[in-house]
């Protein structure tokens, strides 16, 4: 079955866009990239199966870029 999963962050001064990524199960192992968008919300709903995932976002404007931050989850 699949699952809503709504994905949320907060803004950065200056950035025109994000790039959101989410991997099962890792990015370290991903078996599989389930998105790769860029956007200029600060949130992303998707529908995912049950499984284990890693979901980052980072900032970017025409110019920088800022790192990653990444987190774990499970859709159950």
């Amino acid at each position: 079955t699949q699952n809503d999963v709504t994905f949320s962050w907060n803004s950065l001064e200056d950035a025109s866009g994000y790039r959101l990524q989410i991997a099962t199960p890792d990015f370290e192992n991903a078996t599989q990239i389930v998105v790769d968008s860029l956007i200029t919300t600060t949130n992303l709903s998707n529908a995912l199966s049950v499984g284990n995932y890693q979901w980052r976002v980072r900032a970017q404007n025409s110019e920088y870029e800022s790192p990653y931050t990444t987190q774990s989850f499970s859709v159950e």
